[in-house]
């Protein structure tokens, strides 16, 4: 496969490319004969009479037919985990971890998956499973593919090469990649070790979210997302596919790479996002807005206005106010928000949230800045200030997440978080207090 990384762009775009002239036929997208002796398959992303703006397939010409790898045997996990979660009870108290510690063994981006919680089930196409991941080794004779659910993968710590059957995909710190349900890939890092965050979405592909009273621009442009030209692997050898099937882990066996597709066209394909191009609508006046502003990608639910998933980010903004409040309020939420951080740090919270860390706030937990935030907050000097060098983030689903045995029981979650609230101090001033009974 070639290294040149070239993409396209147009987020839902029905595309085309190829990496041979003549891969792709002309006025007919099954020929009987294909003029370059390449085979013919559908890639469907959605059922096949989902509405035109909501239908999702692809028609790929590939060296092989996907069906001619050795039947899948089960294949034990390590940490990886799947819906329904039963592991352990959901709980009502927040929680935070430290980052995920980067190996010292070889491992590479599927072995170094480690799940926190989820909710739903794969089988129901509901809900989501929230993983990081941590690496230091590339992918190279081994293809994964999910049938789970699309992988939403937000890198924190070096980037990387998504070799797909599309073509490649290059992510950092920043930026965002999106592999749909069922396409297969490897992962090459670029830098030594690597580490980062995944939703991985069993509902309603991530789609862009309605502007409503916003208008016609902000937010996320679909332009700015960039899809893979085509690029093969002609490659003959030993092959192994790993599959996320049902919840488990499955391993076949195959005697060619199965990124050999030599061209395509369609809108169900792997794209990236660069986070730092998305347009921030915030407040001008007073109190700080919903978090739904920051919603860049969202996976609908069948309940209108409420999301099976919304990702949403807090990149370096202007925060600008007047006579209010600057952070994030105290806050219950029937929504479950899990949050990463990229880089630098969160206006929320002074100390503990960290890097390559993650919290959750399940469904009405009470949340908000810590103490020390907010005494800092309430005397700040209330002019425009930006907020650089930032890049938090959020999962926010409609289901309850329970965490797995690992978060709960690993040595980076943090039993004191509770404490960075417990300096909040009781300010009230009654104006009847004192006063002479008469």
């Amino acid at each position: 496969m070639t290294t040149d990384i070239r993409y396209q762009s147009g987020f839902g775009n029905e595309l085309s490319t190829e990496a041979v002239a003549g891969a792709l036929p002309i006025g007919q997208n099954a020929p009987q004969r294909h003029p370059l002796g390449l085979y013919t398959e559908q890639m469907s992303g959605s059922a096949f009479t989902a509405p035109r703006n909501l239908n999702r397939r692809t028609w790929t010409y590939r060296i092989r037919p996907s069906v001619t790898h050795k039947p899948y045997e089960p294949l034990p996990s390590l940490h990886m985990r799947s819906g329904p979660f039963h592991e352990t009870a959901a709980t009502p108290n927040q929680l935070r971890w430290d980052p995920l510690p980067l190996p010292e063994a070889p491992t590479d981006f599927v072995d170094g998956i480690v799940t926190y919680g989820g909710n739903g089930d794969p089988a129901l196409q509901t809900g989501v499973a929230i993983h990081l991941y941590a690496a230091n080794a590339s992918m190279q004779d081994r293809y994964f593919y999910c049938a789970d659910g699309e992988l939403l993968i937000v890198p924190q710590l070096g980037r990387l090469h998504f070799h797909t059957e599309m073509g490649i995909l290059e992510a950092g710190p920043g930026e965002l990649c999106v592999i749909p349900r069922g396409i297969k890939f490897r992962v090459v890092l670029a830098e030594k070790q690597a580490r980062g965050y995944i939703c991985e979405n069993y509902g309603q592909p991530f789609r862009l979210p309605d502007l409503g009273p916003i208008g016609a621009n902000g937010l996320a442009n679909p332009r700015d997302f960039l899809y893979p030209v085509a690029a093969f692997e002609d490659r003959d050898g030993d092959f192994r596919i790993t599959a996320k099937f049902m919840g488990k882990l499955w391993s076949a066996s195959i005697d060619h790479s199965p990124l050999d597709v030599v061209g395509w066209h369609g809108n169900y394909a792997p794209y990236k996002y660069d986070l730092a191009r998305f347009n921030c609508i915030n407040t001008v006046s007073f109190d700080h807005p919903d978090p739904s502003i920051f919603t860049v990608l969202s996976s609908p639910s069948t309940v209108a206005g409420t999301a099976n998933c919304d990702f949403a980010i807090f990149p370096p903004r202007w925060m600008v106010a007047e006579h209010t409040f600057r952070p994030p309020w105290f806050h219950r939420n029937l929504m479950n928000e899990f949050m990463g951080l990229v880089f630098g740090a969160y206006d929320a919270k002074a100390e503990g949230f960290l890097p390559g860390g993650a919290s959750l706030h399940n469904c009405m937990a009470g949340h908000g800045p810590d103490a020390e935030t907010y005494e800092r907050a309430t005397r700040a000097e209330l002019k425009p200030h930006y907020l650089d060098n930032t890049l938090a983030f959020m999962f926010e689903t409609q289901l309850v997440v329970h965490p797995t045995a690992f978060a709960m029981q690993t040595r980076i979650l943090q039993h004191e978080y509770f404490e960075c609230w417990q300096g909040l101090k009781k300010h009230f001033v009654n104006p009847a207090a004192g006063k002479s009974r008469k």
